[in-house]
């Protein structure tokens, strides 16, 4: 069987564990399909950048970010859930921030990885809930979890909506203070390929995402991988506990287009994206 090499790319965090054992075990490789795994800690507006650069095949991304970047002209499909439960989002400042409530941080600075990225978009959505308005000149782009840090403590931002279990580690050490919280009204990741490596290689993206899904599906089946993901993360184990029993993977490809539907409206009425008269196709028919 030839072997295709799939480039996928994700951010560092422990949601993507299932995918890495399964590389490590062989179990892409028996399906005929080679992964190629690259980290993007500057997250979904990073990872955008790359498919529209073809520097990779199909990337691990957050639900509203690749949505708005296919209405924006992104050359590429969802091809498959990959969690489908709603990510809790941190909302943190500065050690030294005089910041106390979430009701204080609307006409702050705020720092983000990108443009487009979630910590700018879940931002805007969270302000849109509470009749609020973020102006374009209150984002700061910091590119990553450690640019935020840097940021942060030295005050020139004051907020940074992050996932709030990779940031607990900062929190715990008293680098970071979490003021409040968000949750996604929508399941939290997609996987999503290019045109041209769904043309091109469409038995290959089925064999990866099978692979994929009963990875999860494994990965689900035992508490054994609790520890594990300690090990790896450098995370607490009542966090990890936490984290784990309130996260399901995607087990098949079906992606729901009233979820879709949803989150358009969500990023239209927070003007993150303009009505138009006709969305692209967001996801991929096999």
């Amino acid at each position: 069987m030839k072997t295709k090499t799939i480039r996928l790319g994700g951010v560092p965090e422990h949601f993507n564990l299932p995918i890495h054992l399964a590389m490590e075990d062989g179990s892409f490789e028996a399906r005929g399909v080679k992964v190629a795994w690259t980290s993007f800690s500057g997250g979904t507006g990073q990872m955008t950048k790359s498919l529209r650069n073809g520097e990779v095949d199909a990337c691990i991304l957050l639900t509203e970010g690749i949505i708005k970047d296919i209405i924006d002209g992104n050359k590429c499909k969802i091809i498959s859930s990959y969690i489908n439960t709603p990510l809790i989002w941190g909302v943190h400042t500065g050690a030294q921030n005089s910041l106390e409530h979430l009701s204080e941080i609307y006409d702050k600075q705020y720092a983000i990885s990108r443009l487009g990225s979630g910590s700018h978009l879940m931002a805007i959505v969270d302000a849109t809930v509470n009749d609020k308005k973020i102006l374009k000149d209150q984002f700061t782009i910091i590119k990553n979890l450690e640019g935020a840090l840097e940021s942060l403590e030295g005050l020139s931002t004051d907020v940074f909506y992050w996932e709030k279990y990779t940031t607990k580690p900062y929190v715990d050490s008293g680098q970071l203070r979490r003021i409040g919280k968000f949750i996604t009204p929508w399941p939290c990741f997609m996987i999503a390929a290019t045109h041209e490596i769904l043309d091109q290689e469409p038995d290959a993206i089925i064999n990866m995402l099978s692979t994929i899904h009963n990875a999860c599906n494994s990965f689900m089946q035992t508490n054994d991988n609790i520890p594990l993901v300690v090990a790896r993360y450098g995370q607490k184990l009542p966090d990890v506990e936490r984290w784990y029993h309130a996260t399901e993977w995607a087990t098949h490809g079906w992606v729901s287009d009233k979820m879709l539907r949803s989150v358009v409206h969500n990023l239209q009425v927070a003007e993150i994206i303009n009505e138009v008269d006709h969305l692209p196709d967001l996801v991929w028919n096999r």
